[in-house]
């Protein structure tokens, strides 16, 4: 897809066969319309952050190429939680089959009701930083400081489970 426009998406699963149910959103996600995939990290085991006690997650970021306006994408995000059994409105930060997040949009900077882009806690956490810079190593926000620069304030406990 020559046209379009780059933008990463977190994944993440902590209910069931969690490699499982991330793989298969991330299926699913290329073959939307629309969007093709261009790399995905690897998966990693990371421990929650916020939320209620709960068990570790499975985490992987996407980098994608998208004709698709950030609200569609984040539609077609829905849409595949809701295809793997995700409730709609479940506990903030609770156990989850499948987690889409828009975490960039090429370089733009989006706040309307229930869409932030960039994603505004990614420069907190851990579990998206390590899998966006292994596929990214140089991303940066829109104003130019790269995010490798915020992993060592970033929270959350990060371990290589194994490739995508």
């Amino acid at each position: 897809m020559s046209d379009g426009v780059t933008a990463y998406i977190g994944v993440g699963s902590n209910v069931g066969d969690r490699a499982d149910f991330c793989r298969r959103a991330l299926r699913a996600l290329a073959e939307r319309d629309g969007v093709e995939l261009e790399a995905v990290s690897s998966l990693y085991e990371t421990s929650p952050v916020g939320g209620p006690p709960q068990r570790s997650y499975v985490n992987a970021v996407a980098r994608i190429r998208t004709t698709l306006q950030p609200t569609a994408l984040l539609a077609a995000c829905k849409a595949i939680e809701r295809s793997l059994g995700r409730e709609p409105e479940g506990l903030r930060w609770g156990p989850r089959v499948a987690d889409l997040d828009i975490l960039i949009y090429d370089d733009a900077k989006v706040s309307e009701p229930g869409l932030e882009i960039p994603h505004p806690r990614l420069t907190e956490r851990r579990f998206v930083l390590v899998p966006l810079l292994e596929i990214d190593p140089d991303a940066a926000d829109p104003q130019g400081s790269p995010y490798a620069g915020y992993v060592a304030g970033s929270v959350g406990e990060v371990r290589l489970l194994e490739p995508f």
